[in-house]
């Protein structure tokens, strides 16, 4: 295997490992306005990501700096021809974070209303955005000899990718939800359960028919393993969450996810970014890749990066592992 294959199967661990870890805060994010009752409950909400989201993102930054570094043109031609809706996922995740710095600053009741509708939107809009853009990448776009994008917005507005976009959506809310019923106790964990089942039905129906129809366009035997893989593991996750065991059914969602994403990436490879207009325009592992010297760098220093980076996430996670209620939500504190 050549340094360009290990780079983007590298790339596509990277946003796997981004889609499992964000997706479920993205979920949390949007379950703020769908299942909290009260300002308790949007603070416990709030609570179980609180020590997390940002260490989620990492995995974001990791991915871009290294498509930049290892596949410059797939980078070049991907952010130019996504420029409005990166943008607006950038956006996004700026006043994200903002909302959860400065939800809690001040005790006025419109102040922190004003700041959990941001927590929700900018929850959402990625969530819907990043199905979108990934549809695009697996569908293909306008790429002309010159491997630029020429096409516009309009183009990326496709029934294949809107629906893309619908599964990551429901997806994440799905997964936010089984990590709420695993990581709450008391009415919230059990409203969770009960919602966890009917986002979970509806999140089944999309994500076999966007799956389908990856696989019956450009799939082989490979992704089809991963197809069944994904479509399996979220109907286990549904049974393991009506048995209440929120710890399976958390995994579980994982799982799917995992599973869909490497079927995204193994219906690419060997392309990365697909021309519609011709197939001899289309940007693959080898003609947009950095120089053997430059991947070679990379590999050393991802091999002495990456262990440190799980080790010290999963340190977080492991020192925030216990379920909080509203009873263990203190009066703020102005």
């Amino acid at each position: 295997m050549e340094l360009h294959d290990v780079w983007f199967v590298l790339i596509a661990v990277l946003w796997t490992g981004y889609f499992f870890l964000e997706g479920f805060d993205f979920g949390v994010g949007i379950l703020t306005r769908l299942l909290a009752r009260d300002r308790a409950e949007k603070r416990v909400l709030i609570n179980t990501i609180g020590p997390v989201w940002d260490g989620n993102e990492v995995w974001l930054l990791t991915a871009g700096g290294a498509t930049f570094a290892a596949f410059p043109e797939w980078y070049a031609t991907l952010f130019s021809g996504f420029y409005l809706p990166l943008l607006l996922i950038l956006v996004c995740l700026i006043v994200r974070g903002v909302a959860f710095e400065y939800r809690a600053k001040r005790p006025e009741e419109h102040w922190q209303r004003n700041w959990e509708t941001a927590i929700f939107w900018t929850s959402l809009i990625p969530a819907f955005l990043w199905g979108v853009a990934f549809g695009n990448i697996v569908r293909g776009v306008k790429i002309d000899a010159e491997f630029e994008y020429v096409g516009g917005v309009a183009d990326l507005l496709n029934p294949y990718a809107l629906l893309g976009g619908l599964v990551t959506l429901t997806l994440f809310t799905f997964h936010g939800t089984v990590f709420t019923a695993l990581k709450t106790v008391g009415a919230i964990r059990e409203r969770a359960r009960r919602l966890a089942l009917r986002v979970g039905l509806v999140t089944a129906v999309l994500a076999a028919s966007f799956l389908l129809w990856t696989q019956a366009a450009r799939g082989d035997g490979e992704s089809l393993i991963a197809m069944l893989v994904a479509v399996g593991a979220l109907v286990a996750a549904l049974v393991a969450n009506q048995a209440g065991r929120e710890g399976w059914s958390f995994t579980l969602s994982g799982v799917t996810i995992v599973a869909a994403v490497a079927m995204l990436f193994l219906t690419l490879f060997p392309n990365v970014m697909p021309s519609t207009l011709d197939a001899d325009w289309s940007l693959t592992v080898t003609n947009a890749s950095s120089s053997p010297y430059t991947l070679k760098i990379m590999t050393w220093l991802a091999v002495v990066a990456t262990p440190v980076v799980m080790l010290y996430q999963g340190w977080t996670y492991w020192v925030f592992r216990k379920r909080i209620g509203t009873q263990h939500i203190a009066d703020p504190v102005h």
